[in-house]
């Protein structure tokens, strides 16, 4: 993204580039020192393996280098040496370390994508291009903010894998299982009605703000509701909850469209085992309920057998048959309307 700004606008004949950041004016801002090692010495000074510092590093999400690139730095090092110490105190293996990395590669790949995007959409006039100036300030910006903000992604993860322990000993604590490894849960997709057609009748600007709202909207109500927010996929969500009523109050609430403005909203819902997995969730359970979403009309929940079992003794929610039928895969499924009494 900041290499994209970089090259947007052309440098004009005879001028000089008065202030405008190099990308390795970027690097040095977020990385600190310039690279000084190889990929071949990084592994050496380290004292890790050649072939395991490749494999972290393209788990990490990044491209395989030249033999001659100088393009590691001694925070690099460091970080090697601190992997190598976790696997010699028996704490991790190999396999644990490069899933775990590749975790961290992802996440924190979709986290600067975002965040860059947000402050440049914050800072730039999005209707000309940017100059010198603006890509200077931007810089800038970026200086006096990283600080703090390196601060608080580490408070808010370290709160995170708090949250993520609490669930799963609720969960455990529920279960006659010894390990978390398939769960019990409420899965739900709440999809945004007609969204093709929608997207065609606006601009990239009004595309982009519908789907910024549908999911920080979801986002919001499933916080709320102590769920889970598993995934977005641009019209779709995905969230799971271990208890079936606070999976009802979410899907309602998902669904009520009140306002009227944009498409409206329709979840589907079902409960039974769940395969965690790499911060996903697998199992016929998932597809399921993906599938009942695609039964429910706009503005309703869609919950199968097992979920309207489990909310009968709930107050405030009902459940009514509808005719079964037939899903993908799946067989033949009776669906239930679930509704606020």
């Amino acid at each position: 993204m900041w290499r994209n700004l970089l090259c947007r606008r052309e440098k004009m004949d005879g001028e000089e580039p008065a202030g405008r950041p190099t990308a390795e004016q970027i690097e040095r801002l977020f990385v600190g020192p310039p690279p000084r090692y190889t990929r071949f010495q990084v592994a050496e000074v380290a004292g890790v393996p050649q072939a395991l510092t490749e494999r972290i590093w393209r788990a990490l999400g990044f491209a395989t280098l030249a033999d001659d690139a100088v393009a590691f730095t001694d925070a690099d090092v460091a970080a090697l040496r601190r992997v190598r110490a976790m696997m010699e105190s028996g704490l991790l293996d190999e396999q644990t370390v490069i899933r775990m990395t590749r975790a961290l590669g992802q996440t924190t790949a979709r986290l600067a994508q975002w965040q860059a995007e947000i402050m440049i959409g914050a800072t730039l006039d999005p209707g000309r291009p940017p100059t010198d100036a603006d890509l200077a300030a931007v810089m800038e910006t970026a200086r006096r903010l990283l600080p703090d903000f390196e601060q608080v992604l580490v408070h808010v993860w370290r709160s995170q894998l708090a949250a993520a322990g609490t669930r799963l000993l609720a969960i455990t604590d529920m279960s006659e299982e010894v390990l978390p490894t398939r769960l019990t849960l409420a899965v739900g997709f709440a999809d945004l009605v007609s969204f093709t057609r929608v997207s065609r009748e606006l601009d990239e600007y009004g595309l982009g703000e519908l789907v910024e709202g549908f999911e920080s909207r979801a986002a919001d109500v499933i916080a709320a509701h102590g769920g889970r927010l598993v995934k977005t996929l641009g019209d779709e969500v995905l969230f799971t909850t271990a208890e079936p009523g606070k999976a009802a109050a979410i899907a309602l609430e998902l669904a009520d469209t009140a306002g009227g403005s944009g498409p409206e909203v329709r979840v589907g819902l079902a409960y039974g085992p769940v395969l965690p997995m790499m911060g996903d969730v697998f199992g016929t359970t998932v597809n399921l309920a993906a599938r009942l979403t695609a039964v429910a009309r706009p503005g309703s929940v869609i919950v199968d057998g097992g979920l309207a079992d489990a909310l009968a003794d709930v107050p405030g929610l009902e459940t009514q048959r509808i005719r079964r039928r037939p899903v993908r895969g799946l067989g033949v499924v009776q669906p239930y309307v679930l509704r606020g009494a």
